[in-house]
């Protein structure tokens, strides 16, 4: 877990991805290699407008107390995304709809 940030909604035009998980944990590193993978796969201009959180149970009690049963957790602009396992289309489909509306200054909630 080595991407620093925080849990909130990112900035005006900036889609914010969490990565909730633990070290040495199988299912939160498949996570993280899969976010990585769909965010390359994205254009340029897409990709520049998210920010990659990783945040560890280990070092939240707030976060152990809400996600110790379901890492690796994945939250978009603070709302829950996945849980346990991760579909790299599902991602990437929510991301590219999520810096679509961040761009345009809507706030899909």
């Amino acid at each position: 877990m080595d991407r620093p940030g925080t849990l909130c909604r990112g900035a005006f035009g900036v889609t914010t991805l969490t990565l909730i998980g633990k070290p040495d944990c199988h299912l939160c590193d498949v996570a993280s290699e899969i976010i990585d993978a769909v965010v390359a796969e994205l254009p340029d201009a897409a990709a520049g407008r998210i920010e990659i959180v990783e945040a560890s149970i280990q070092d939240d009690p707030a976060l152990y107390e809400l996600w110790w049963e379901k890492i690796p957790v994945v939250l978009i602009d603070g709302d829950l995304h996945a849980h346990w396992r991760l579909s790299a289309d599902r991602l990437r489909e929510a991301l590219e709809e999520a810096v679509q509306e961040d761009a345009l200054g809507k706030d899909p909630r």
